[in-house]
């Protein structure tokens, strides 16, 4: 199933629970789903790995 586009809290749940439900592990599922809203234009910085 295509993943929602758009960059509201209500599309990033939709998308998270929607890979879960695939089978990804809940961290994969964020951060697929940040990546989708990040393209559709929000403004969400990238976690910094120190």
């Amino acid at each position: 199933m295509p993943l929602s586009k758009g960059k509201s809290r209500e599309a990033i749940s939709k998308n998270i629970k929607t890979e879960v439900k695939q089978g990804k592990s809940q961290k994969q599922a964020v951060a697929i789903a940040l990546n989708q809203a990040r393209k559709s234009g929000a403004k969400i910085p990238k976690k910094n790995h120190k």
